[in-house]
């Protein structure tokens, strides 16, 4: 059995992948689409970077800001600002509202953040042609944490695109993208 690291762990670790990813971007990739079909790379950036707002509001108590045209220095600043709020005590273990609408602790709100910045950091690679290998570790977690039910509860909510068919010899992360919606 897994023994799966501490969320704010994995959040740290897919956050400084992602964060090299959209440091490559090129400005002129930024209007290029994503495998996240309704999303360019610029958009997917922005997400992103809302993840962050979306973390430092559930940890500080406040609502979330939504920035557009976001760069990688938003990313930088927003990921080491969550990373300084969930360290402070007992915020891990206060409540906010998930992206499908029901109240979850904020731990697993990072856990889910840490998976969406996993696969959307594939995205961006994907679409700017930069190395789409995530950290199989992360990819173990991630599969262990989410898979089978968060794609289903996703797809019900209109986030999650329809599961890919893999072949049986396909790697851990080609399953994982496989039913996060992604063509590996």
């Amino acid at each position: 059995m897994l023994n799966t690291p501490h969320p704010v762990a994995l959040y740290r670790a897919a956050t400084e992948h992602a964060t090299g990813v959209i440091d490559a971007a090129r400005p002129d990739q930024l209007g290029l689409p994503t495998p996240c079909t309704e999303w360019t790379v610029q958009q997917l950036i922005d997400h992103l970077v809302g993840g962050t707002e979306y973390l430092l509001s559930a940890a500080e108590g406040n609502e979330p800001t939504q920035q557009a045209d976001a760069t990688a220095a938003d990313y930088r600043r927003g990921t080491a600002a969550v990373m300084d709020a969930l360290e402070q005590p007992g915020v891990m273990e206060r409540t906010c509202i998930s992206p499908l609408g029901f109240e979850w602790p904020v731990s697993q709100a990072v856990a889910g953040t840490f998976m969406d910045v996993l696969i959307h950091t594939w995205d961006v690679a994907r679409a700017t042609g930069q190395d789409e290998k995530l950290d199989p570790e992360l990819v173990e977690a991630c599969t262990a944490m989410f898979l089978p039910d968060m794609p289903e509860r996703g797809r019900a909510a209109g986030i999650v695109g329809p599961a890919v068919e893999v072949g049986e010899n396909a790697s851990p992360q080609d399953r994982l993208l496989a039913a996060m919606g992604r063509h590996p």
